[in-house]
């Protein structure tokens, strides 16, 4: 798309009426959009590849270029995600940017002459995003070069003069945030009153108690519902109100389109204030339209924006997770979408779009059963379409045809590879026929395989052999899966991993692994952390609580306000069904996540003090008053549809915090936390590990340098993984004396 055919410097959101909806004189300053980013030249890379640290390596998120013979991807091969290029048949790989800063997107652009892709500056969360010659010369940082400033990666325009990307406003001081600061070493450790805020934020307005999302009854998990099974509404959805999203202060977001080349000017095309999330998913062949993810986790929506005027012509309602969310075809008269709209599984939906971009009907192209469609990706021809369906955690793989009548709803022949691994994580798709995809198992690393014009599989010659997983001697184990029912009745999933070597007969010590998010998914792939914990001779269970995803809206919906109450009994009642199985010692259990995994592991400490031994507790909030004083405001924003509002719902937070009911803790805990974490900030440990050692109970902090919310390098990576081992091995005691 020409940015010289576009004028939308003075854009604001419009009303549903089609009126400017431009704040008053007196609010315009403070609803501002996020500045446009300024570019800046960075050395190119020259030096030599960096040393090989990991033989049992990774390799994921693959782009290739135009013609299909080259591919960008990220690979921890030297102990860091960093961004290298390789032919796909071949292994002669090369790093495109030897920086030491953690590497998470790539996208090469459709003229194949650049690369983009986004950096964590310190491993925190605050990103930036870069672009790269194929060969490695003009590397620059389009965007979240300014102090304080956020970027994330969007998607070019179809003839790759443009990118877009999502800017964030920069921090109130100016500098750069580096964290969310610590507790003094003098601090009493109390949380913040009830309500507590950051200066400068507003919280967006919502009444009453945090309630289930949805109407009506269809929309709940009830008691005796399995979440497999939950009906999947297949009733057409209606077509989405065009809506003004509001200004909400505090913190804001806006979506640029930037010439790499450095011809034009970046150029504006949507901004909203207190935004949760927003990325540019796709634009139209001739650039008059432009589709946007934005809005809170649950409550995410597609925008079909006419970029001349900046007015939104269509809205639906999309689903969590991956973040693009879909593509238009190449006459931008119907738009692709992954999509749960009033229906429990996410599906691929049709939406067929005037000539003013406006929607005139919506249906279903394809769908599954008690299946989510994961990952939706679409060559720019647009004539067929890759899809990814979660099923139970593992990934089914299709190519469909895509109907070019605009009568037409169904999609084409199928055709479904056989997969040597269990779960795709990303989908680059070949104009010529063909893809790349990302593959990780639970026996082996992420690794990319190429895919031919008949879907027969092949490892790309520079990602690790499968055989290479882990150290020899130790073969990885592979989970089996397991249901229980809650107390409320309600079916649960996980997997359980057994120990090398140990007696199925006879119970072991075990460890409750709780993922993040909530929304996140407990799936069959290989985990370092798990192996590192059997291979002390613990075994390990890593349940789905309600609230993660993978079976159905209504279980990722049942955790919402009072009933994150229920989700803490299900850790109770996921260590009681592997101890009535036999599998689990039931005086030899501990319990360990990772984000809202690190939540859940000091409410099930503090809520069930006597079930478990003892705990590890990462990256976890401890106190939500302190948690939304913290952390980044879209965060917030988002984190509001999750958890509660602020101040509407204080006390609800209040009950739900682990601070609150601290003086029932009595299992040694231990806390690890990144440095540089501006989502959770690291203070949620501090006071919880404050507060325990106060009252008597056995607890450390393990504080990683250079890591942010994840944990990508691998020097610190190993830390973690050994001493959460230790910890958990000292008082699980899985050899104890005959």
């Amino acid at each position: 798309m020409p940015l010289e055919q576009t004028n939308l410097v003075d854009h604001v959101p419009v009303s549903a009426a089609g009126t400017s909806a431009a704040p008053a004189a007196e609010e315009r300053d403070a609803a501002a959009p996020a500045p446009a980013p300024v570019p800046v030249r960075m050395p190119d890379h020259r030096s030599a590849d960096p040393p090989t640290l990991l033989t049992a390596h990774g390799c994921w998120y693959p782009s290739a270029n135009p013609t299909g013979e080259q591919v960008a991807f990220i690979c921890d091969r030297s102990g860091v995600p960093q961004l290298w290029s390789g032919p796909a048949r071949g292994d002669g790989a090369h790093v495109l940017d030897g920086d030491p800063d953690p590497v998470t997107e790539v996208s090469w652009s459709p003229d194949g002459r650049w690369i983009a892709y986004t950096s964590a500056p310190g491993g925190g969360e605050h990103t930036r995003v870069l672009v790269v010659r194929p060969d490695g010369t003009g590397r620059q940082v389009l965007a979240g070069a300014e102090p304080g400033s956020s970027a994330h990666l969007g998607c070019w325009t179809r003839d790759g003069t443009a990118l877009a990307v999502t800017v964030a406003q920069p921090s109130a001081s100016g500098s750069e945030h580096t964290g969310a600061g610590h507790l003094a070493a003098d601090a009493d450790g109390a949380p913040a009153a009830p309500g507590a805020k950051a200066p400068g934020v507003a919280w967006p307005e919502r009444g009453g108690p945090a309630t289930l999302l949805g109407a009506g009854a269809a929309n709940r998990a009830s008691a005796d519902q399995d979440p497999g099974q939950i009906p999947n509404r297949a009733q057409v959805p209606d077509l989405g109100q065009v809506r003004d999203p509001g200004q909400v202060r505090g913190g804001g977001l806006a979506a640029y389109l930037v010439d790499p080349d450095g011809a034009h000017a970046p150029v504006l095309l949507y901004a909203e204030e207190g935004a949760a999330s927003l990325r540019v998913c796709d634009t139209s062949p001739d650039g008059g339209l432009a589709l946007v993810r934005r809005g809170p986790r649950g409550r995410r929506e597609a925008l079909v924006l006419d970029t001349a005027s900046g007015r939104t012509t269509f809205s639906l309602h999309v689903a969590d997770g991956d973040p693009w969310i879909g593509r238009f075809s190449a006459d931008a008269r119907t738009v692709w979408l992954r999509s749960d709209t009033d229906r429990e599984f996410a599906a691929l939906l049709k939406v067929r779009l005037d000539e003013e971009g406006a929607g005139r009907a919506v249906s279903v192209a394809a769908e599954r059963d008690g299946s989510a469609l994961d990952l939706l990706s679409v060559p720019d021809h647009g004539r067929w379409a890759l899809l990814a369906w979660n099923a139970h955690g593992a990934t089914e793989l299709e190519s469909v045809g895509l109907p070019l009548a605009d009568e037409d709803d169904g999609v084409g022949p199928r055709h479904r590879p056989v997969l040597p691994h269990e779960v795709v994580t990303r989908i680059a798709p070949l104009e010529r026929g063909g893809l790349f995809a990302a593959l990780a198992g639970s026996r082996r690393r992420p690794g990319i395989w190429e895919l031919d014009q008949g879907l027969v599989p092949a490892r790309a010659g520079w990602s690790a052999r499968d055989e290479d997983a882990v150290p020899p001697g130790r073969p990885p184990v592979r989970p089996v899966p397991l249901r229980c029912r809650a107390r409320d009745g309600l079916t649960l999933g996980g997997w359980y991993y057994r120990a090398p070597g140990r007696d199925p007969g006879r119970p072991a010590p075990c460890v409750i692994h709780l993922h993040g998010g909530p929304e996140e998914q407990e799936r069959p792939v290989f985990s370092p952390l798990y192996h590192e914990l059997l291979g002390r001779g613990l075994d390990v269970f890593a349940p789905d609580v309600r609230g993660s995803s993978g079976w159905g809206r209504s279980f990722v919906d049942a955790d919402l306000g009072a009933g994150r109450f229920a989700a803490i009994d299900d850790v109770a009642d996921c260590a009681a069904h592997v101890v009535a199985l036999g599998y689990a010692d039931p005086v030899r259990l501990g319990v360990m996540g990772r984000s809202y995994g690190g939540y859940l592991t000091m409410a099930s400490l503090v809520w069930h003090p006597d079930l478990f031994r003892a705990g590890v507790a990462v990256c976890g909030m401890s106190d939500f008053a302190t948690f939304f004083a913290g952390t980044e405001p879209w965060i917030a924003q988002s984190a509001t549809a999750k958890y509660g509002h602020p101040e509407h719902d204080r006390e609800l937070l209040r009950a739900l915090s682990p601070m609150s009911r601290v003086d029932q803790l009595r299992a040694p805990v231990l806390a690890v936390h990144g440095e540089h974490d501006t989502n959770v900030p690291p203070t949620e440990s501090e006071q919880f590990v404050r507060a325990a050692r106060e009252r008597g109970v056995s607890a450390r902090q393990l504080t990683l340098r250079n890591e942010g919310h994840e944990f990508l390098r691998a020097d610190n990576r190993r830390l973690y993984r050994r001493a959460a081992a230790d910890w958990l091995e000292r008082y699980l005691d899985p050899h104890p004396a005959t």
